[in-house]
Formats: C-alpha cells, structure tokens, sequence
C-alpha cells in the first residue's frame, strides 16, 4: 500500500471524524430522527465520548506497539484491563468508593506493579514486562471471578461493564474525565515520539543514539496507561481499538510515530464513533455493548496477524 504524507493523511481523517460525528448525531434508538434538545443533550455527548475514547485506546495502542516492538500489544498488554476490572467490580460489588474511581485507580496500580515486578537491577525488559503485565492480568481476572460468584446479584451492572457501555449516565462527565487524560498522555507520547522511534531498534542501540532507555520507558508506560485506564474507568472494557487502528495507521503513513500518533488519534476516535453508530442501527431498543461490536471487528483481524506472522 502507497504511504500518504502525514498531512493529506490526517486532512482526510478530519474529515471522516467530522462525517462519523455527523451521522452519530443523527442516529438514537430508534433510528433516524432528530430534534434539538435530543442532539445537544444526548447525542452530542455521547458522541464526544466516543471519538474521545476511541482516540485514547488508539493512541495507547500506538505507544505500547512501539514500546513493546510487538505489532500485537494493545493498551491491556500491562494489566491495566485486569486492574481496573478488579477495582470496577470491587466498586459495584462492595460499595466502597465510586466505579470510575476503583476502576481508574486499579488500572494504574495495575500498570504500576508490573512495572516494579519486571525491574530487575534499575532495568526494565519489555519482555519482563510483557510477562508481569500478564500475570497481574490473570490474577486480578480469577478475583473478578470470585467476586462475581459472591455476589451474583450484581452480575447484569458488572457484565454491562465488562462488555463496554458508552450509554453511561452523565455523559458530560465522563467527558471531562477522558479528554484531560487523552491530551495530557497524548501530549507527552508525541513530544518522546523521536526516542519512541529509536527505541524500535533496541534498547542499546537507542542508548548509543543519546536517548535514556529507563526514563523514556517509564514516562511512555505512564503516559499509555493513563490514557487507557481514563477509558476503561468512564466505559468499561472496549477490545481491539487500540490493536486495529495502529496498524491502520501505520500502513497508511508509516513507522514514524511523528506521523504515527496524530493520525491514530484522529483514526480511533472516527473508528469508535462508526461502531457506535453501528451498535445503534444493528439493534432496536437498547444498542448493542460497543466492546461486543469491536470485538466482532477485532478478533477476525487479530487472527489475521497472528497467520501473517506465523
């Protein structure tokens, strides 16, 4: 395929977000139809949401791909999915503190463990962290489990968590939350974007170029993980965004994460917006959960990869 200069690129995905958020605009529960109050007070925030999340994962999805130099990670690859579902569904089910909050606070502390456990002498493997990140991620499922098997009588407020729910109440908030977190991580993933591209050729080799491996690592796991876990707190559990876009983008304008991340954001947030959209119109009533829809795009294209590596 045929790389597109960054700013063609990224002229024509405004245009597409533009054309997504117009037609989610027009699109509610019961189909085509529009009035005022119903675009200002409903659609257009939950549109916001959407592009805002999708953009999040996206860009996440970007960042640990170059991280990781594994064209297979996505934003959960360091336990952040398992952190926050544990503390999620802690939330729901003992009542202790609010789910946004648990689930916000147990994504990091996720990330953050796997970071400590994969540090071996001030050094940080991404093989290590690959492996700590999905240990703490098993780990924290078997507690879910646990947890919902104590209390079944949260089980319909959890699963509608767990499979993704961009029809939150509030949407406004969970706006404020999501969009503070994309631009600051966002923010820092561009402005590393240069020592993110020498970190492709190895964590030596970078080093021998003037980059600081350990500092750039930690603040780019940060910076990710925040940008997921804003996510995962406001909306629940949203698959494969973060694995599909990126590669979308890179086939289009290439490795360079200069070019790389701008375009995923846009990319993500145009993506999760149409599968909203198709959520909508796949179902009358009460739309599909968005995880199961990214999911049905997503899985087919991660077998995909998987075949073409092999």
């Amino acid at each position: 395929m045929r790389r597109v200069p960054r700013l063609v690129a990224i002229s024509l995905l405004l245009v597409a977000a533009a054309a997504a958020v117009g037609l989610r605009l027009l699109v509610g529960s019961q189909g085509l139809d529009v009035t005022g109050p119903i675009v200002l007070e409903y659609r257009l925030p939950g549109a916001a949401l959407a592009f805002l999340a999708g953009a999040s994962l996206a860009v996440s999805g970007a960042c640990f791909q170059g991280l990781f130099r594994n064209g297979l990670a996505d934003p959960f690859v360091v336990g952040v999915s398992g952190g926050a579902a544990l503390g999620a569904v802690s939330s729901i089910v003992l009542g202790l503190v609010t789910a946004t909050a648990a689930a916000f606070g147990g994504g990091l502390g996720a990330a953050f463990l796997a970071y400590q456990l994969a540090r071996v002498r001030g050094r940080v493997s991404v093989e290590s962290l690959l492996l700590s990140g999905s240990a703490i991620g098993a780990f924290a499922g078997a507690l879910v489990s646990v947890l919902l098997l104590r209390h079944s009588q949260n089980w319909n407020e959890v699963i509608t968590w767990l499979m993704g729910n961009l029809q939150q109440p509030d949407p406004w908030y969970r706006v404020r939350i999501v969009a503070p977190c994309l631009a600051a991580s966002a923010a820092v993933m561009i402005v590393h974007a240069r020592e993110l591209n020498l970190l492709l050729l190895g964590d030596e080799s970078a080093a021998q170029l003037g980059v600081e491996a350990e500092r750039v690592k930690r603040v780019l796991l940060a910076a990710g993980s925040i940008a997921a876990a804003g996510v995962v707190a406001t909306c629940g559990m949203i698959g494969f965004v973060g694995l599909i876009v990126p590669h979308a983008a890179r086939k289009l304008v290439g490795p360079d994460h200069r070019a790389l991340l701008p375009v995923t954001v846009l990319g993500g947030g145009t993506f999760l917006v149409l599968a909203d959209v198709l959520s909508r119109l796949a179902s009358r009533g009460a739309p599909l959960p968005i995880g199961a829809v990214t999911a049905l795009a997503g899985a087919p294209f991660f077998v995909y990869l998987l075949r073409r590596k092999c």
